[in-house]
């Protein structure tokens, strides 16, 4: 066989391999020998006079949220949500016109202060936080805005500053799951339940980021329960919280890079439908 022949083999499979990550395109330019450049813009790199040229009206500007410091139990770091909005803020980037702000890594994440190392802003503060930084940006030119959010407890302060930006004539967007994530962790979550720092969550940092994962301390910790996490026994009875002795809601233990990957595929799929549908959105 020909060296030539060999190497069509070869490219062939690795294609065939790709396409099951559902997000091809993003890495073909990759296996021809070329660098693909990042479609969308990193307002931090320009210059002011940079980002006045861009800043308009027909503008998607993306903000990740994630926190850097707020416990996922004994086998993820404190800034895992920084790591997962970093994560597909870059998947975004190489794949839609967008101009990405930088992330927003303090938030209203009050389940979790029991835990060290854990923070949270108060509701109020989480809220005119987003409602300032859409605000200041818009003053310039764009109305379209998509928070990439990462958290849970953060979609109870979204809502209303989605709703308070919408009466400026700024139209706002955010993460809360995604069709195709939802339905690819029906379809392979294994665990009674749960949702943080637990089998999805740990797998997809498997997936994205290995070496900020320390499966030896992973842990089944499931009590269902719909209030914030404690490690009192005691304040989970008198105060309807959830006990959970090492942070982690459900069950880290039966996570896999291979279920992370079907999970992050998915939700950056979302993530870019979310985002065109938003860059189609009539601004009020």
């Amino acid at each position: 066989m020909s060296s030539n022949a060999a190497d069509v083999r070869h490219l062939s499979s690795i294609v065939r391999h790709l396409r099951r990550g559902a997000v091809l395109l993003a890495f073909t330019p990759a296996l021809l020998g070329a660098q693909k450049p990042a479609t969308g813009i990193i307002l931090a790199d320009l210059t002011w006079v940079e980002a006045e040229k861009l800043l308009d009206s027909s503008t998607v500007v993306v903000i990740p949220l994630g926190a850097e410091s707020k416990e996922h139990g004994p086998q993820l770091r404190l800034k895992n949500d920084f790591l997962l909005a970093t994560y597909y803020a870059d998947r975004v980037l190489e794949a839609s016109r967008i101009v990405l702000a930088p992330t927003i890594n303090y938030s209203f994440y009050p389940a979790f202060v029991e835990y060290p190392g854990s923070t949270t802003l108060r509701f109020e503060t989480a809220r005119d936080m987003v409602v300032d930084i859409c605000r200041s940006l818009a003053r310039h030119g764009p109305r379209r805005f998509y928070i990439l959010n990462t958290g849970v407890s953060t979609l109870r302060m979204l809502g209303p500053a989605r709703d308070s930006l919408a009466a400026s004539g700024i139209v706002m967007r955010f993460t809360s799951g995604g069709r195709r994530t939802d339905s690819v962790e029906k379809a392979i979550s294994r665990q009674a339940g749960g949702t943080h720092a637990d089998e999805m969550e740990t797998s997809m940092l498997l997936y994205m980021y290995p070496q900020f994962v320390d499966m030896t301390k992973a842990a089944r910790d499931y009590h269902p329960g719909a209030g914030g996490l404690t490690r009192d026994s005691l304040v989970a009875v008198r105060e309807g919280k959830t006990f959970s002795r090492t942070g982690i809601f459900g069950d880290a233990m039966l996570a896999t890079r291979e279920k992370g990957q079907r999970v992050v595929e998915a939700h950056v799929l979302d993530l870019l439908e979310e985002i065109e549908a938003l860059r189609r959105t009539p601004i009020p």
